[in-house]
């Protein structure tokens, strides 16, 4: 009876969390905020300065300024827009789903700085002088947009009038100006131009007594309205500096969701066939769990209003990795258990018992790595730090305690007792209890393969990868992108294919020639366009225009100072060291000096090696490269931690290591033991990140090339280089210090040794 209920209770969990998901993932899924990657928009930040010499800029007029901002954006009607005030006195500013772009910008920059001159740029009348909120929007008698003004005294504009009628023609008019800039603009000068920069110029032929001014052009109705809504926001107290800019047409947004949607649907469902296929019954346990997951992330990250961006997106895909890794560290330790000849019940208990330690220890480093992106991240590395830090806490949840809760419920039914295919295995792979072996007896496929005895030679292969990166980055160094060199990045994008030719010739036709044009492929509709020189927003505004009139899209532009670019580096840098610490912190901590140690001389290997990569292919480098080592680093860690997790239960049964024998004794048994697991989860997140290259948006294709090579470095350097530097370190201590009681070195419990007391 009770065999029947736990099944009944399984089948009924399964079919309320297929319930819960099918009817509120979609809702769920419309109500989480698209990033600018995905919709389009743009992203300024700004470097507060001061308007005038002399002025202080604090946190209130910072923050005054962010007011300023905000009430200008509401001009505009965007949706849920962001501005956020960061360290130096900053401002970011991101707009999401803005149609028009260009306009939306100089509503932003605008001072607001509203003046009345003479034809000699006089000053007449202030902005001062005007009542606050009082700009409207209207129509003048002729049915034409103008711009109505309240005056704080009518008195005073009477007499600015009345002396402006007495002049000459074609002096007699008052100039009306935002943002006059004094010895740069003249109003004898800018008359001249088609289009001047002085908002309109209406002579005066007699003296006026009223309490409002009005102000007409050749205005728009929504230019108007834009006019007064800037005005009536009020000046901005500082001048504000574009240090950063980036903007994503909304046509490349929508594809580029689309592409990403459809390669992470394709690399999921291509983990879940492979896990039912290679673990047959807990693989479908893990299907369900997976599927959970995702819900859950999607979930978590809309109840805390976070924004989804292409790389959060890669961040999802990667978490289904962490996620399948734990199922199987647990599922292939309840493999061995059965092949020693435990029951399904006894081998359930003691692997899900000694895979725990092994989860968490590779989880928290990868939440370490995780954390430092966050922290030194901007924009999309940060909403890309967010995800993964919510996928490790989302996979722990679902694939440790989720797993083992379905599974379990079939294992105490005991329904799967002498079911071992059920598990993926033989009956030709069990062995009978009375043999009385342990999973250190068993034989593995690795068996004739001699890990420490070959150490040399991997140290050797190493070595000669090293040296080859060496020379690689000497010849052609990294293809630094904007983000690290400053400069400005245009990728323009077609209906059809398009050549580096014609991109050329447009380029030169339009005044923005440059040496730096790469297409992303043959055949392919982008071209990146680089320049050294920031662009203005004018330059970027005249650059749209025309790109949009020859290809029919808008490009995406970015722009980064000297200044961004360089903390940018600066922060990159800081961010590996203190996860490269950190994680020797921790690893020490939990293991051994020795393995923390040999773990970051493997993370360093692996870094050397994509950036060598990088550099042979003159891939670009930028922040979301930085994002994908990171990640690389957690992955490796993990299974690094797998590998030294299981040397140290290794030579907790052993008790005393006396020779250099037994401990390559232990290095390879314990390799051997967890190479397939280590190739298991190695071909899930490569099945990931193969579907993200070949479907993903182009945007993170060097993102994904970068984590494909960070995986094969990662994989070879966790089985053949981390535990054979550990080996030698621990040889020298063997040899100095004599044979290694492991008992009394836990009983000590202390700062190195291998298994804290908690």
């Amino acid at each position: 009876m009770k065999a029947r209920s736990r099944i009944i209770a399984f089948f009924l969990l399964v079919f309320l969390l297929i319930g819960l998901i099918g009817t509120t993932s979609l809702p769920i899924a419309k109500d989480i905020k698209l990033g600018l990657d995905l919709q389009g928009g743009f992203e300024v930040l700004y470097q507060v300065e001061p308007l005038e010499d002399g002025q202080e800029i604090t946190d209130s007029v910072v923050s005054d300024t962010t007011d300023a901002l905000m009430s200008r954006i509401n001009v505009l009607g965007v949706s849920e827009p962001s501005i956020q005030i960061e360290s130096g006195n900053r401002i970011r500013v991101q707009l999401a789903g803005v149609e028009d772009q260009s306009t939306a910008r100089e509503l932003l920059s605008t001072e607001a700085n509203l003046s009345f001159r003479d034809a000699e740029d006089n000053v007449m009348l202030a902005g001062n002088d005007l009542t606050q909120g009082g700009a409207t929007g209207t129509f003048n008698q002729e049915g034409q947009p103008i711009v109505t003004l309240q005056l704080n005294d009518p008195g005073k504009f009477a007499e600015v009038t009345s002396e402006i009628s007495q002049m000459p023609a074609p002096d007699n008019v008052l100039v009306i100006w935002l943002d006059f800039e004094e010895g740069v603009d003249s109003y004898q000068e800018e008359r001249l131009k088609p289009d001047p920069k002085f908002v309109s110029d209406p002579r005066v032929s007699q003296r006026i007594n009223s309490p409002s001014v009005e102000i007409s052009g050749s205005f728009t109705v929504e230019e108007t309205q834009n006019l007064a809504g800037i005005l009536n926001a009020g000046a901005l107290p500082v001048k504000l500096e574009e240090i950063y800019s980036t903007s994503v047409g909304a046509q490349f947004g929508e594809q580029a969701l689309d592409q990403t949607t459809v390669a992470a649907g394709i690399g999921i469902t291509a983990v879940l066939i492979f896990m039912l296929l290679f673990y047959r019954f807990p693989g479908a346990i893990a299907v369900v769990t997976l599927s959970a997951y995702v819900y859950l992330i999607l979930l978590i990250f809309e109840w805390i209003g976070g924004v989804l961006t292409l790389p959060g997106i890669a961040a999802i895909m990667l978490g289904v990795g962490m996620a399948v890794d734990a199922n199987i560290i647990t599922y292939e330790r309840i493999r061995e258990e059965l092949r020693t000849g435990q029951s399904v019940r006894d081998a359930f208990r003691a692997g899900a018992r000694s895979s725990f330690s092994a989860i968490i220890d590779a989880n928290i480093t990868t939440l370490l790595a995780a954390s430092v992106l966050f922290y030194f991240g901007t924009s999309s590395v940060k909403g890309f730090a967010t995800l993964l830090i919510i996928s490790i806490l989302a996979s722990f949840l679902t694939a440790v305690w989720g797993s083992r809760l379905l599974l379990g419920l079939w294992v105490w039914s005991g329904f799967l007792d002498g079911k071992p295919r059920w598990f993926g295995l033989n009956n030709k792979h069990l062995h009978d209890k009375s043999e009385d072996l342990h999973i250190t007896d068993l034989k593995t496929p690795y068996d004739r393969f001699d890990f420490a005895g070959n150490r040399r030679k991997f140290f050797a292969a190493s070595l000669a990868l090293i040296l080859s990166g060496m020379v690689v980055l000497s010849i052609f160094q990294l293809n630094l992108g904007i983000d690290f060199s400053s400069g400005t990045r245009v990728e323009i994008t077609s209906e059809s294919p398009l050549t580096a030719e014609e991109v050329e010739n447009f380029l030169d036709e339009t005044g923005y020639p440059s040496s730096s044009i790469v297409m992303s492929g043959e055949g392919s509709s982008i071209g990146v366009v680089r320049y050294s020189e920031e662009f203005s927003q004018q330059e970027i505004d005249s650059l749209k225009s025309a790109a949009i009139e020859e290809f029919g899209i808008e490009p995406n532009v970015s722009t980064v100072s000297d200044t961004v670019g360089r903390e940018l580096a600066r922060n990159a840098m800081m961010a590996l060291a203190i996860a490269a610490v950190g994680i020797i912190i921790y690893v020490a901590f939990r293991f051994e000096w020795r393995m923390g140690v040999a773990a970051v001389a493997a993370l360093v290997h692996d870094t050397f090696f994509i950036i060598a990569v990088f550099s042979l292919l003159r891939l670009e480098v930028d922040i979301t490269f930085i994002a994908a080592v990171l990640t690389i680093v957690g992955y490796s860690i993990n299974d690094t931690i797998v590998t030294f997790d299981r040397i140290r239960e290794n030579m907790r049964r052993v008790k005393k290591v006396e020779t250099v024998e037994q401990l390559e004794r232990i290095v390879n048994t314990s390799l051997r033991q967890t190479l397939t697991r280590s190739v298991n989860t190695v071909m899930t997140v490569f099945l990931v990140v193969l579907a993200l290259l070949i479907f993903g948006a182009p945007s993170i294709t060097n993102f994904s090339i970068a984590l494909l090579i960070g995986l094969i470095a990662g994989t070879y350097s966790s089985i053949f280089i981390a535990a054979q530097l550990w080996l030698v370190m621990k040889k020298g201590e063997l040899k100095k210090k004599g044979p290694i009681d492991i008992e009394k070195k836990e009983q000590e419990s202390k700062w190195g040794s291998d298994e804290p007391v908690v």
